[in-house]
Order: C-alpha cells, then structure tokens, then sequence
C-alpha cells in the first residue's frame, strides 16, 4: 500500500474517477470542489488530498489543510474529509493516512494537527484528544480533536 498525493499523481485524472466513486456526501464535495478546480479556494494554498491505494485501488483518503469545517478558527492545520471504502475497514488504514498528515505537519513546523468529527471513539484509536464542542460551517455541532505532531 502507498499513500499519494492526488494533486501531484501522474495518474491524477485515474484517481480523480476513484475518488468519484464515494457515494459518502462530504467525499461526493471533495471530488466535487477537485473537479471545478474549487479545492484550494475552498482549503487553503498548499493543502493535499492524501490517498491510500492498493495497486489501482483506491482503500482511503483524507486532506491536509489550512481550514476545515469550522470557521473562523485559528486553528490549523486540518486532517479532513477522512473516509475508508467499506470493504477495507476494520484494519486501521487510517493509520497509514495519520501517518503521512504527522508527517508534513512536521515538515510545516507545525506542532499539532486537528480533526472535526461526528464520530466518537473512532480518532481516539490513533492518539487524537478531544478538544471541544463546536459548529461547522453549516450550522450543525461537531466535535473537535487534537493530536500532538510528535506523538
């Protein structure tokens, strides 16, 4: 398995259809603000799309960037949009995303990373605190989690 890049993949318009087959709604907006070419004005300047892939499979994605769904926060950078295809869940793939968002984190200088969730119980697998209670963008609660780069 290997985590890409999707926005520097040669084989960018291949994953770009992969990442079309999310039927999850916020996946269905990544690929979506990808596709219009919104993904910068919509994340931020320098931010990723991170893809686990098995071969020419796509097992999990996720975004490292500037803003997430809460807004205005100073808080940054995001670990977003984080979502398994059904049948690879169950064996902490996620990790390998992890992974790779703690590393550019640090190669940013940045000492902390931070997720916005419904989910409980899911984030706390891989060293994520809980933060606070908050609003994303479209006015419904979430919760906030933080994990120390160096963790």
């Amino acid at each position: 398995m290997e985590v890409i890049d999707l926005l520097e993949n040669e084989n960018k318009e291949y994953w770009i259809n992969k990442l079309g087959e999310c039927d999850w709604d916020a996946g269905v907006m990544l690929h979506r603000i990808v596709v219009n070419g919104e993904f910068f004005d919509t994340v931020g300047e320098g931010s990723k799309v991170l893809m686990l892939t098995d071969g020419g499979e796509l097992v999990s994605f996720c975004t490292y960037s500037k803003v997430d769904d809460i807004l205005p926060t100073e808080l940054t950078p995001w670990m977003g949009f984080v979502f398994t295809f059904p049948k690879f869940r169950g064996h902490r793939y996620v990790g390998k995303l992890f992974e790779k968002v703690m590393q550019l984190a640090k190669e940013d200088n940045y000492e902390k990373i931070y997720i916005s969730t419904n989910h409980t119980g899911l984030y706390e697998k891989y060293g994520c605190e809980f933060l606070k209670n908050d609003i994303d963008d479209s006015g419904k609660p979430t919760r906030v989690y933080v994990k120390k780069v160096n963790d």
